[in-house]
């Protein structure tokens, strides 16, 4: 048997004795319907989910994927809370372990559209992340309801900024700092926050994710971000 095949049975081996070294197994993330609150009234939570989601076994066991009935959903740690809302601006998604306090670790997400009320913190996203669309923040300024200066142009001073492409942008706002994360919803503290901002053209709205997890789950923040984005 010559060198190349040696080699080739070695690998074969290792593999039959030893797969999660060489397999990545994946495993469906388990779904966690949200209550609500919309327009007309409260909400109910759904029972089915509206995708499924596979991830690597070891991290989809400290997962679930949460969403309400209307509106976007996240992937968050396992056994945490979560509540939905749905206005005319859009729609909200809180996760956390307790969704009266967000002071500490919590995920919201949040869906604005550009073509209602909401289209004041889009012409907002669109002034710091995406100016390409001045036209579009230039038209809800001539509306007279706010004033030009509350439509800054760049990225918040403190934002540590990724652009992914021309219409996904991750950040990070630092411990005790305002930017995107805190525009977003989560009160400042201790702790950066980390998310993504997705531009849509069409309906025109934003998608913004922020996060904030404990430190000892931080590893997952990664792949929360990276399931938005997809």
């Amino acid at each position: 048997m010559n060198s190349v095949a040696v080699g080739l049975f070695q690998i074969l081996l290792a593999i039959a004795l030893f797969p999660s070294t060489f397999v990545r197994v994946q495993s469906a993330v388990p779904f966690q319907g949200c209550k609500g609150d919309g327009q007309v009234g409260p909400l109910p939570a759904p029972a089915i989910p509206d995708k499924t989601i596979r991830l690597d076994s070891n991290v989809a066991q400290r997962m679930t994927y949460y969403k309400a009935e209307s509106g976007p959903g996240v992937l968050a740690p396992r056994g945490w809370n979560c509540v939905g809302s749905l206005g005319s601006a859009g729609s909200t998604l809180i996760v956390a372990p307790s969704i009266e306090k967000l002071t500490g670790p919590a995920i919201i997400v949040r869906s604005i559209n550009g073509e209602t009320s909401g289209r004041f913190d889009v012409a907002q996203v669109m002034a710091r992340l995406f100016p390409s669309h001045r036209s579009f923040v230039q038209s809800v300024i001539d509306e007279g309801v706010l004033r030009a200066s509350d439509f800054p142009s760049g990225p918040y001073p403190a934002d540590r900024l990724l652009r992914r492409s021309d219409k996904i942008v991750e950040y990070e706002t630092p411990a005790r700092s305002e930017g995107l994360g805190t525009f977003t919803g989560l009160p400042q503290n201790g702790d950066p926050i980390r998310g993504v901002t997705i531009l849509n053209e069409q309906p025109v709205g934003v998608f913004l994710l922020a996060l904030r997890l404990p430190p000892n789950m931080n590893d997952l923040s990664t792949v929360i971000i990276q399931e938005v984005e997809r």
